[in-house]
């Protein structure tokens, strides 16, 4: 039986953070189920050129990702009726990356105003995986009260925060979102190799100043 991770992309700016969780998941060989909501549609369009139109899915997912969709199957945001949206449907869990402060209200209150927030109310009912990733800074009292919420009902709340150990100040852009992709995977239980592990010994230890 499939059973896929759901992968709801918001309309906070990161859409590259979703598209390393997207390739890494399919790159690991598993399922994937995507949302992309209304307003990620334009955010995508403003940080890549692109978007993702319902009837031009599998040509527009294809040129963001630029990888190989595998076993990834889309649902638009506007169906209530898809297979995300009920409980019976048999997923591992979900991803909300980049997760807007306006989708984590959602969530957190049980809007349910589009697919994205019903299929991660779904996933919170059912006690499945569930990973938030909030991105916007700075946030206010009743950001953390849903912050808060998501945390309490089961959710892991992942702030879109790069760790610079492995790599210092010459980290690429693309090394710090792939570290925080990889902390998205650990939290889902799923294998990569996105970031070098802290192994406890500092990159002075390993280089001293005026050692040999």
């Amino acid at each position: 039986m499939r059973e896929p991770w759901v992968v709801g992309v918001s309309g906070a700016s990161g859409t590259p953070y979703a598209r390393a969780v997207l390739t890494a998941l399919l790159d690991a060989g598993e399922p994937v189920d995507l949302v992309v909501s209304r307003a990620a549609r334009l955010t995508l369009l403003d940080e890549t050129g692109g978007t993702v139109r319902d009837a031009h899915w599998k040509d527009d997912v294809t040129g963001w990702l630029a990888h190989d969709l595998g076993d990834l199957v889309y649902w638009p945001a506007g169906d209530l009726a898809a297979g995300p949206s009920s409980g019976s449907y048999p997923a591992k869990g979900m991803v909300v990356v980049p997760a807007s402060t306006a989708a984590c209200a959602g969530i957190a209150i049980g809007l349910s105003k589009d697919l994205l927030q019903r299929a991660a109310e779904v996933n919170l009912k059912e006690r499945r995986r569930t990973v938030v990733v909030p991105r916007e800074t700075p946030v206010t009292r009743s950001h953390l009260e849903h912050l808060i919420a998501l945390h309490d009902a089961g959710a892991v709340v992942l702030p879109a925060s790069p760790g610079f150990y492995g790599s210092g100040a010459q980290a690429t852009a693309q090394q710090l979102v792939d570290f925080v992709a990889g902390k998205v995977l650990d939290a889902l239980g799923v294998p990569h190799n996105l970031f070098a592990r802290w192994k406890g010994e500092l990159q002075a230890q390993r280089n001293p100043l005026g050692g040999p």
